[in-house]
């Protein structure tokens, strides 16, 4: 069976970040080593860290600096912890896996996820799910990663807004393919969106060019069902998506066109399955015009 090695971040993690490491190193199918990245912690963090260091012998800390809490360092700390792998030669693996670190998964987790990819060689994104919702897109914390795919096409993760997703659309655009296990399960200790309230997805629907029709039809589903982001968080999602400007470069900025151009033909030919029954005719006419018009400006 393939193997892995796991990364996690964290910052001022001292209420789950314990439960978190041990969830992954008492997998029935262990890590080969952990790397955990401290994003410059204030609490009890580090000592938790160097406590463990002492108990598992092959994880891993990197210690960040205490530069305040800030999201463009996570794609950042993520290609920190690949570049402390290959320099420090912790070893090759098959996998390796992205975890967050208030994130607790079941024992055999990694044997579900690894033991499907082993299987399926074509996919290269593949995550559990901490719903009971069906989803077929890969979850960002517990997702699996085929390092043979990731090395040849990345190397390291686009220090971008966004990053986890334009991987799995350009995936796609290579013809690979990802998938979620809604059979492996893991739980979040806190509340999803806890830390950026959704403000990040609506700018980078924005940054990846997703179709406005696209992004409403989300948005009511979520504002009705209040799931999985709330209604507060759905009007927020929306408001930045609306409003936001991408940068002409750096973690904000668009990305290429040839990506622009393919999620939104994807998503056209979702839309086309889409019968939107209870949409009324003002927010067919007169939401989705107001929309384009702002976008194109």
């Amino acid at each position: 069976m393939g193997t892995y090695f796991s990364i996690i971040t964290c910052r001022n993690s001292e209420i789950n970040i314990e439960d978190c490491i041990l969830s992954i190193f008492n997998q029935t199918l262990k890590p080969k080593y952990i790397i955990v990245i401290d994003d410059g912690s204030t609490d009890k963090t580090p000592l938790i860290l160097n406590e463990m260091k002492c108990k598992i012998p092959d994880l891993f800390v990197i210690t960040n600096p205490d530069l305040g809490y800030d999201i463009t360092r996570v794609p950042i700390n993520f290609n920190k912890a690949l570049k402390y792998s290959q320099t420090n030669n912790l070893g090759i693996t098959d996998y390796h896996m992205i975890a967050n670190d208030d994130s607790i998964y079941e024992r055999d987790y990694a044997n579900k996820i690894i033991n499907f990819m082993d299987k399926n060689r074509n996919h290269v994104f593949v995550s559990g799910n901490y719903e009971e919702a069906q989803y077929s897109a890969p979850r960002g914390s517990g997702r699996f990663v085929r390092n043979s795919y990731f090395d040849d096409f990345y190397q390291y993760y686009p220090e971008k807004l966004g990053f986890e997703t334009a991987i799995i659309h350009w995936a796609e655009m290579f013809g690979y393919r990802y998938t979620a296990l809604n059979y492996a399960k893991y739980e979040h200790k806190r509340g999803l969106g806890s830390q950026h309230h959704f403000y990040d997805w609506g700018i980078t629907m924005r940054t990846l060019g997703y179709h406005p029709i696209f992004v409403l039809n989300r948005f009511l589903v979520s504002f009705i069902s209040g799931k999985p982001m709330g209604r507060l968080g759905a009007i927020n999602m929306l408001y930045h998506y609306i409003f936001s400007r991408p940068k002409d470069e750096g973690y904000f900025s668009m990305y290429d066109k040839d990506l622009r151009n393919f999620i939104r033909r994807n998503q056209i030919a979702q839309l086309k399955k889409i019968r939107f029954k209870r949409t009324s005719a003002f927010l067919k006419k007169n939401l989705l015009r107001a929309l384009n018009t702002n976008l194109s400006k």
